[in-house]
Protein backbone atom coordinates (compact mmCIF):
# COMPACT_ATOMS: atom_id res chain seq x y z
CA UNK A 1 0.00 0.00 0.00
CA UNK A 2 1.12 3.56 -0.75
CA UNK A 3 0.90 6.50 1.63
CA UNK A 4 0.38 10.15 0.78
CA UNK A 5 0.70 13.06 3.20
CA UNK A 6 -0.33 16.57 2.13
CA UNK A 7 -3.49 17.10 0.07
CA UNK A 8 -3.13 20.71 -0.99
CA UNK A 9 -3.35 22.34 -4.40
CA UNK A 10 -0.71 20.03 -5.89
CA UNK A 11 -0.90 17.11 -3.49
CA UNK A 12 -4.57 16.26 -3.96
CA UNK A 13 -4.38 15.72 -7.75
CA UNK A 14 -1.09 13.84 -7.42
CA UNK A 15 -2.67 11.54 -4.84
CA UNK A 16 -5.66 10.94 -7.11
CA UNK A 17 -3.40 10.07 -10.05
CA UNK A 18 -1.38 7.65 -7.93
CA UNK A 19 -4.55 5.86 -6.86
CA UNK A 20 -5.94 5.77 -10.38
CA UNK A 21 -2.80 4.65 -12.22
CA UNK A 22 -0.60 2.70 -9.83
CA UNK A 23 -2.97 -0.20 -9.20
CA UNK A 24 -2.36 0.23 -5.47
CA UNK A 25 -4.51 1.61 -2.69
CA UNK A 26 -3.32 4.94 -1.29
CA UNK A 27 -3.69 5.79 2.39
CA UNK A 28 -3.86 9.59 2.57
CA UNK A 29 -3.55 12.11 5.39
CA UNK A 30 -3.77 15.87 5.78
CA UNK A 31 -4.02 17.91 8.95
CA UNK A 32 -6.74 19.91 7.17
CA UNK A 33 -9.78 17.71 7.69
CA UNK A 34 -11.70 19.48 4.92
CA UNK A 35 -8.98 18.61 2.41
CA UNK A 36 -9.02 15.01 3.63
CA UNK A 37 -12.81 14.81 3.37
CA UNK A 38 -12.65 15.87 -0.29
CA UNK A 39 -10.53 12.85 -1.22
CA UNK A 40 -13.42 10.70 -2.36
CA UNK A 41 -11.35 9.17 -5.17
CA UNK A 42 -11.71 5.41 -5.57
CA UNK A 43 -8.65 3.72 -4.16
CA UNK A 44 -7.89 6.47 -1.60
CA UNK A 45 -8.46 5.63 2.07
CA UNK A 46 -8.32 8.40 4.71
CA UNK A 47 -5.73 7.99 7.45
CA UNK A 48 -6.02 9.23 11.02
CA UNK A 49 -2.47 10.51 11.41
CA UNK A 50 1.09 10.49 10.09
CA UNK A 51 1.72 7.49 12.33
CA UNK A 52 -1.26 5.68 10.81
CA UNK A 53 0.20 6.20 7.33
CA UNK A 54 3.67 5.09 8.45
CA UNK A 55 2.50 1.90 10.12
CA UNK A 56 0.24 0.74 7.29
CA UNK A 57 2.22 1.57 4.14
CA UNK A 58 5.58 0.79 2.53
CA UNK A 59 6.15 3.86 0.35
CA UNK A 60 5.09 7.30 1.57
CA UNK A 61 4.84 10.39 -0.64
CA UNK A 62 4.97 13.88 0.86
CA UNK A 63 3.55 17.06 -0.68
CA UNK A 64 3.92 19.73 1.98
CA UNK A 65 4.33 23.53 2.06
CA UNK A 66 8.04 23.59 2.89
CA UNK A 67 10.98 22.49 4.98
CA UNK A 68 9.38 23.13 8.38
CA UNK A 69 6.41 20.88 7.62
CA UNK A 70 8.56 18.16 6.04
CA UNK A 71 10.89 18.17 9.03
CA UNK A 72 7.92 17.84 11.41
CA UNK A 73 6.32 14.95 9.52
CA UNK A 74 9.61 13.11 9.12
CA UNK A 75 11.22 13.75 12.51
CA UNK A 76 8.61 15.14 14.92
CA UNK A 77 6.22 13.39 17.30
CA UNK A 78 4.55 10.37 15.69
CA UNK A 79 6.94 10.78 12.77
CA UNK A 80 7.81 8.66 9.75
CA UNK A 81 11.32 8.12 11.10
CA UNK A 82 9.88 6.57 14.25
CA UNK A 83 7.09 4.47 12.79
CA UNK A 84 7.95 3.53 9.20
CA UNK A 85 9.31 -0.01 8.99
CA UNK A 86 12.85 -0.76 7.74
CA UNK A 87 12.68 -1.40 4.01
CA UNK A 88 10.20 1.46 3.63
CA UNK A 89 10.69 4.46 1.39
CA UNK A 90 9.90 8.18 1.70
CA UNK A 91 9.50 10.23 -1.48
CA UNK A 92 9.42 13.97 -0.80
CA UNK A 93 7.62 15.84 -3.58
CA UNK A 94 7.79 19.11 -1.62
CA UNK A 95 10.31 21.91 -2.09
CA UNK A 96 12.77 22.13 0.82
CA UNK A 97 16.33 23.28 1.51
CA UNK A 98 19.02 21.05 0.03
CA UNK A 99 20.68 20.44 3.38
CA UNK A 100 17.39 19.19 4.86
CA UNK A 101 17.02 16.62 2.08
CA UNK A 102 20.55 15.35 2.71
CA UNK A 103 20.00 15.24 6.48
CA UNK A 104 16.75 13.30 6.09
CA UNK A 105 18.42 10.84 3.73
CA UNK A 106 21.14 10.18 6.32
CA UNK A 107 18.67 9.76 9.17
CA UNK A 108 16.35 7.43 7.27
CA UNK A 109 19.25 5.40 5.87
CA UNK A 110 20.49 4.78 9.41
CA UNK A 111 17.17 3.04 10.12
CA UNK A 112 17.14 1.02 6.91
CA UNK A 113 14.61 3.31 5.21
CA UNK A 114 15.19 4.69 1.73
CA UNK A 115 14.64 8.36 0.85
CA UNK A 116 14.34 10.43 -2.31
CA UNK A 117 13.89 14.16 -2.76
CA UNK A 118 11.64 14.45 -5.80
CA UNK A 119 10.21 17.97 -6.03
CA UNK A 120 7.77 18.70 -8.82
CA UNK A 121 7.54 21.58 -11.29
CA UNK A 122 4.82 23.00 -13.58
CA UNK A 123 1.29 24.09 -12.86
CA UNK A 124 -1.73 22.75 -11.00
CA UNK A 125 -3.23 21.77 -14.38
CA UNK A 126 -0.14 19.62 -14.95
CA UNK A 127 -0.70 18.00 -11.56
CA UNK A 128 -4.30 17.23 -12.51
CA UNK A 129 -3.28 15.88 -15.92
CA UNK A 130 -0.32 13.88 -14.63
CA UNK A 131 2.16 15.88 -16.73
CA UNK A 132 4.42 17.32 -14.05
CA UNK A 133 8.20 17.46 -14.25
CA UNK A 134 9.95 15.68 -11.38
CA UNK A 135 13.58 16.22 -10.38
CA UNK A 136 14.89 13.30 -8.34
CA UNK A 137 17.79 13.20 -5.91
CA UNK A 138 18.59 9.66 -4.79
CA UNK A 139 20.85 6.71 -5.48
CA UNK A 140 20.22 4.61 -8.59
CA UNK A 141 18.51 1.79 -6.68
CA UNK A 142 15.94 4.13 -5.15
CA UNK A 143 15.34 5.88 -8.47
CA UNK A 144 14.64 2.56 -10.17
CA UNK A 145 12.19 1.66 -7.42
CA UNK A 146 10.16 4.87 -7.59
CA UNK A 147 10.25 5.70 -11.31
CA UNK A 148 7.17 3.59 -12.23
CA UNK A 149 5.20 5.38 -9.50
CA UNK A 150 6.41 8.81 -10.54
CA UNK A 151 5.18 8.03 -14.05
CA UNK A 152 1.66 8.14 -12.56
CA UNK A 153 2.03 11.85 -11.84
CA UNK A 154 4.64 13.12 -14.30
CA UNK A 155 5.54 13.11 -17.98
CA UNK A 156 9.14 14.20 -17.39
CA UNK A 157 11.25 12.47 -14.73
CA UNK A 158 14.92 13.37 -14.36
CA UNK A 159 17.41 11.66 -12.08
CA UNK A 160 19.59 14.62 -11.14
CA UNK A 161 22.09 12.74 -8.97
CA UNK A 162 22.47 11.84 -5.32
CA UNK A 163 20.42 13.03 -2.34
CA UNK A 164 19.71 16.76 -2.40
CA UNK A 165 20.24 17.27 -6.13
CA UNK A 166 16.51 17.11 -6.87
CA UNK A 167 15.90 19.94 -4.41
CA UNK A 168 18.85 21.88 -5.81
CA UNK A 169 17.41 21.76 -9.32
CA UNK A 170 13.90 22.65 -8.16
CA UNK A 171 15.15 25.64 -6.21
CA UNK A 172 17.21 26.82 -9.18
CA UNK A 173 14.23 26.25 -11.50
CA UNK A 174 12.04 28.46 -9.31
CA UNK A 175 14.76 31.08 -8.96
CA UNK A 176 14.89 31.43 -12.74
CA UNK A 177 11.08 31.44 -12.98
CA UNK A 178 10.69 34.23 -10.42
CA UNK A 179 13.20 36.40 -12.25
CA UNK A 180 11.38 35.76 -15.53
CA UNK A 181 8.08 36.81 -13.96
CA UNK A 182 9.65 40.00 -12.57
CA UNK A 183 10.96 40.75 -16.09
CA UNK A 184 7.49 40.16 -17.55
CA UNK A 185 5.92 42.44 -14.95
CA UNK A 186 8.41 45.17 -15.84
CA UNK A 187 7.68 44.64 -19.53
CA UNK A 188 3.94 44.83 -18.88
CA UNK A 189 4.28 48.12 -17.03
CA UNK A 190 6.40 49.56 -19.85
CA UNK A 191 3.97 48.25 -22.48
CA UNK A 192 1.21 50.15 -20.70
CA UNK A 193 3.18 53.37 -21.06
CA UNK A 194 3.66 52.86 -24.82
CA UNK A 195 -0.04 52.39 -25.47
CA UNK A 196 0.45 49.07 -27.27
CA UNK A 197 -2.30 46.56 -26.53
CA UNK A 198 -0.88 44.25 -23.82
CA UNK A 199 -2.27 41.07 -25.39
CA UNK A 200 -0.76 41.99 -28.74
CA UNK A 201 2.54 42.88 -27.08
CA UNK A 202 2.81 39.54 -25.27
CA UNK A 203 1.91 37.75 -28.49
CA UNK A 204 4.79 39.56 -30.20
CA UNK A 205 7.15 38.59 -27.36
CA UNK A 206 6.09 34.95 -27.73
CA UNK A 207 7.25 35.01 -31.35
CA UNK A 208 10.73 36.29 -30.51
CA UNK A 209 13.64 35.54 -28.25
CA UNK A 210 11.66 36.71 -25.19
CA UNK A 211 9.40 33.65 -25.45
CA UNK A 212 9.29 31.43 -22.35
CA UNK A 213 7.17 29.09 -20.26
CA UNK A 214 6.66 31.99 -17.86
CA UNK A 215 5.36 34.22 -20.65
CA UNK A 216 2.88 31.65 -21.96
CA UNK A 217 1.61 30.59 -18.55
CA UNK A 218 2.17 33.19 -15.83
CA UNK A 219 2.15 36.10 -18.27
CA UNK A 220 -0.69 35.30 -20.65
CA UNK A 221 -2.92 33.34 -18.28
CA UNK A 222 -2.57 35.48 -15.14
CA UNK A 223 -0.84 38.82 -15.64
CA UNK A 224 -2.66 39.92 -18.80
CA UNK A 225 -5.99 39.14 -17.16
CA UNK A 226 -5.06 40.50 -13.75
CA UNK A 227 -6.16 37.16 -12.32
CA UNK A 228 -4.26 36.07 -9.21
CA UNK A 229 -6.35 33.50 -7.31
CA UNK A 230 -5.65 32.25 -3.84
CA UNK A 231 -4.89 28.55 -3.35
CA UNK A 232 -2.43 28.73 -6.21
CA UNK A 233 1.36 29.14 -5.86
CA UNK A 234 1.23 32.16 -3.58
CA UNK A 235 3.63 35.05 -3.05
CA UNK A 236 4.36 33.63 0.40
CA UNK A 237 5.42 30.30 -1.12
CA UNK A 238 7.50 32.12 -3.73
CA UNK A 239 9.32 34.05 -1.01
CA UNK A 240 10.08 30.80 0.80
CA UNK A 241 11.60 29.26 -2.33
CA UNK A 242 13.66 32.28 -3.36
CA UNK A 243 15.07 32.36 0.16
CA UNK A 244 16.06 28.70 -0.21
CA UNK A 245 17.88 29.63 -3.43
CA UNK A 246 19.68 32.55 -1.82
CA UNK A 247 20.65 30.37 1.14
CA UNK A 248 22.16 27.86 -1.28
CA UNK A 249 23.98 30.68 -3.08
CA UNK A 250 25.37 31.93 0.22
CA UNK A 251 26.69 28.45 0.98
CA UNK A 252 28.37 28.53 -2.44
CA UNK A 253 29.93 31.93 -1.72
CA UNK A 254 27.84 33.65 -4.40
CA UNK A 255 25.77 36.83 -4.40
CA UNK A 256 23.01 36.54 -7.00
CA UNK A 257 21.74 40.06 -7.64
CA UNK A 258 18.88 38.99 -9.93
CA UNK A 259 17.54 36.51 -7.39
CA UNK A 260 17.95 39.05 -4.60
CA UNK A 261 15.99 41.61 -6.62
CA UNK A 262 13.20 39.06 -7.21
CA UNK A 263 13.08 38.42 -3.47
CA UNK A 264 12.63 42.13 -2.76
CA UNK A 265 9.84 42.45 -5.33
CA UNK A 266 8.03 39.44 -3.87
CA UNK A 267 8.38 40.95 -0.38
CA UNK A 268 6.83 44.20 -1.66
CA UNK A 269 3.90 42.23 -3.06
CA UNK A 270 3.37 40.56 0.31
CA UNK A 271 3.57 43.90 2.15
CA UNK A 272 0.99 45.27 -0.30
CA UNK A 273 -1.45 42.57 0.77
CA UNK A 274 -0.92 40.03 -2.01
CA UNK A 275 0.78 37.34 0.08
CA UNK A 276 -1.98 34.75 -0.39
CA UNK A 277 -2.45 35.52 -4.09
CA UNK A 278 -0.84 33.71 -7.02
CA UNK A 279 2.70 35.12 -7.05
CA UNK A 280 2.54 36.88 -10.48
CA UNK A 281 0.49 39.42 -8.49
CA UNK A 282 3.87 41.10 -8.04
CA UNK A 283 2.99 42.76 -11.36
CA UNK A 284 0.65 45.01 -9.41
CA UNK A 285 3.41 46.52 -7.30
CA UNK A 286 5.71 46.99 -10.30
CA UNK A 287 2.95 48.73 -12.27
CA UNK A 288 2.15 50.87 -9.24
CA UNK A 289 -1.55 50.15 -9.70
CA UNK A 290 -4.12 47.79 -8.27
CA UNK A 291 -5.09 46.52 -11.70
CA UNK A 292 -1.88 44.80 -12.72
CA UNK A 293 -2.84 45.04 -16.40
CA UNK A 294 -0.22 47.47 -17.60
CA UNK A 295 -2.65 50.37 -17.87
CA UNK A 296 -1.22 53.25 -19.92
CA UNK A 297 0.33 56.07 -17.91
CA UNK A 298 0.88 59.69 -18.87
CA UNK A 299 4.38 60.72 -19.83
CA UNK A 300 6.20 62.25 -16.94
CA UNK A 301 3.73 60.69 -14.50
Amino acid sequence: MLGFIGLGVMGAPMCRNLAAKSGQEVRAFDSDLDALAQMDQSGVAPAESVRDVAERTDIVFLSLPGGHEVNSVCLGAGSLLTHLKPGGLVVDLSTTPVNLARDLNARFSARGIQFADAPVARTRDAAVNGTLSVMVGSNEKVFTRIKPLLECIASDITHCGGPGTGQAMKIINNMVLFQNVVALAEALALIGYTGVDPELAFEVLSKGSADSFALRNHGMKAMLKGTYPERAFSSEYALKDIRYALRLAEEAGLFLSGADNAKEVIKKAIRAGYGKEYFPALAKVIAGTGAGKGAPKKKGG
